[in-house]
């Protein structure tokens, strides 16, 4: 049996590392007829409640004109509407319109570019314009987005909403929004404006700090300014190292090198450090980064893997996990993540190229149809991934402390943490303070977990509780900030008091959207302004709903189930807590 799972997963990965073609994903908005009776998700195909958001009307505006009049309609006739982008990977409720007579605005035909100018090295594009169209269309001026997320299927609207980032602690630091220097919002207003208001923000409005951080609830954004670099060349190396002194070596890591980041695995003991600088654009090298797990992968692979994690859960077969982590790391790491050194082949470090052929990837969504054959691995259509992700930023100060608790649980569990590997570990990113009211508050680490979900939503995981512990242990011991993108809903409950000017948002926001019509349900719980985000049923604590306590019922090696309507305030982990009073 443990032969068969090696050879499956080694099968599977050489599946991966060499399928070049699949099919695109499916628009995640769905309508009926001519674009009435909708409903919206995200890439993934679930929200974290796993509800199905319903909508009366989608509208695909072209230019700037048509979305201003879709505005004004909607506020005249006092319809709820929500901003959709072309690719929807925000696994939160963002893009969910309030009731069934909402409106979704999709930005997916507001993607042109709209000025490069090379004196100022700034460049202006619409809303739907994606990361990767940037990346390209600046490289050929000779420009670059300094610092971006890893994934190129990202809108700029949407990830200015969700504070979306790369990895630095250098400069103005690795967040998107930060190198807006004016954008374009079109929001609801009176009759005074013709119902709907245009704003144009530059540097010198301090509402531009609500804006490029805005969750999407102040109107939609049409255009967006940033400020660009001369085109550079980076070179790349991956070190892996024993983790015993990460604690140590995390915070000054970060200053070290401009592009750093760590790949952690914990129950390996080990981290892959990331040295990453710019180099003389006369240095020779041609690579590009290809990163295997954004790569189109057969989609019988896709489903043999799938087969074989829910085995491993139904079966509590912890060492096949871990088995299957070792496979899935020490490939990634000989494949060097996906690294050319000559956009054909690795050859050996370091890699060295220009900076837009490195900074971000996504060529599963490249391809033509191929009647699903290949897909995106996540592709709800096929039988593949089906993942929690949990993404939170600790600030540097405390961030030593809060590795070594995570160590402390492995050390109890060596096991543990497995099933982080078989996603390739925790994702370590540097993030600097900024000026963003919903921005980074302090200089901090991000950490980006994924890891298994099982598709009956009563279903613990495996070791659930040691994943549940360490979310809660940063979101309530070390206070970190969640990813606005990219989290189960505890990670939001409570969290808008941690921002120092939570208050000059909502001022902004107030006098953007005085009727809500941009906020739906979750977005008014995650600001404070209507009950909590928290949802408790049966079964809740399982994907993150809500949080147990000591007086609610705990059913160890079956998961945990609050069965009350109170929310817990404290941090606590039914099935742990009695023999882990240490941490």
């Amino acid at each position: 049996m443990v032969k068969f799972r090696r050879v499956l997963r080694s099968t599977c990965l050489f599946l991966l590392l060499f399928i070049v073609r699949c099919t695109p994903p499916e628009d995640h908005i769905k309508c009926v007829s001519e674009n009435t009776n909708c409903t919206i998700t995200n890439s993934y195909g679930t929200f974290p409640d796993r509800s199905i958001c319903q909508a009366a009307y989608a509208a695909y505006p072209t230019t700037e004109e048509e979305l201003i009049s879709l505005v004004a309609n909607a506020t005249k006739a006092k319809r709820k509407m929500k901003v959709a982008t072309r690719f929807s990977h925000s696994i939160p409720k963002l893009a969910c319109p309030d009731g069934l007579d909402g409106l979704l605005i999709s930005t997916k035909y507001l993607n042109r570019v709209l000025e490069i100018d090379l004196q100022s090295m700034r460049m202006s594009v619409e809303s739907g314009v994606t990361q990767r169209q940037l990346i390209n269309e600046a490289a050929k001026a000779g420009l670059a987005l300094p610092y971006a997320p890893y994934w190129w299927g990202l809108t700029i609207g949407g990830l200015l909403g969700t504070g979306a980032h790369g990895s630095t602690l250098w400069g103005k630091g690795s967040s998107v929004h930060d190198y807006v220097v004016a954008l374009t919002i079109v929001s609801p207003s009176g009759p005074e404006d013709g119902f709907a208001k245009v704003r144009r923000l530059d540097e010198s409005n301090s509402e531009l700090n609500a804006a490029k951080v805005s969750l999407g609830v102040l109107g939609v954004i049409s255009k967006v300014t940033l400020q660009l670099q001369p085109l550079f060349k980076r070179s790349i190396s991956y070190v892996v190292k024993n983790d015993s002194d990460l604690g140590d070596e995390a915070a000054s890591f970060g200053r070290q090198h401009e592009f750093a980041d760590v790949t952690w695995y914990p129950s390996q003991r080990k981290a892959a450090y990331r040295i990453d600088d710019r180099v003389s654009s006369n240095t020779s090298g041609n690579g590009v980064y290809d990163f295997i797990p954004f790569r189109s992968t057969l989609s019988v692979g896709l489903a043999l893997v799938r087969t074989t994690e829910e085995n491993q859960e139904s079966l509590h077969d912890a060492e096949g996990k871990c088995i299957s982590a070792r496979l899935t790391t020490t490939t990634l790491l000989t494949s060097a993540y996906g690294l050319k050194n000559n956009g054909i082949a690795f050859t050996g470090y370091p890699v060295i190229g220009y900076h837009n052929r490195l900074q971000s990837s996504g060529t599963c969504l490249d391809s033509p149809e191929d009647a699903l054959m290949t897909a995106c691995p996540w592709d709800p259509r096929v039988k593949g991934e089906y993942f929690l992700q949990t993404t939170f930023s600790i600030s540097l100060s405390v961030v030593k402390n809060f590795i070594q608790d995570v160590q402390k649980l492995v050390n109890l569990e060596p096991k543990g943490l497995c099933v982080l590997e078989q996603y390739n570990g925790i994702l370590m990113r540097y993030v600097k303070a900024s000026s963003a009211y919903l921005g980074k508050q302090e200089d901090a680490i991000d950490f980006d977990i994924t890891y298994f979900r099982s598709k009956d939503p009563g279903t613990p995981r495996l070791y659930e509780g040691i994943l549940e512990e360490i979310e809660q242990l940063a979101l309530f011991k070390y206070g970190a900030l969640p990813h606005w993108g990219k989290n189960r809903n505890l990670a939001f409950d409570g969290a808008i008091n941690k921002y120092k000017n939570a208050g000059e948002f909502l001022r902004v926001k107030q006098m953007y959207d005085p009727f809500g019509l941009l906020s739906n349900e979750w977005t008014d719980q995650v600001l404070g302004l209507k009950g909590s985000v928290t949802i408790v049923r049966e079964g809740c604590a399982l994907e993150g709903l809500c949080i147990c306590s000591e007086d609610i019922h705990c059913a160890p090696n079956k998961g945990y189930f609050c069965r009350t309507g109170k929310i817990y305030e404290k941090a606590r982990v039914c099935t742990l807590i009695r023999k882990k009073k240490q941490l």
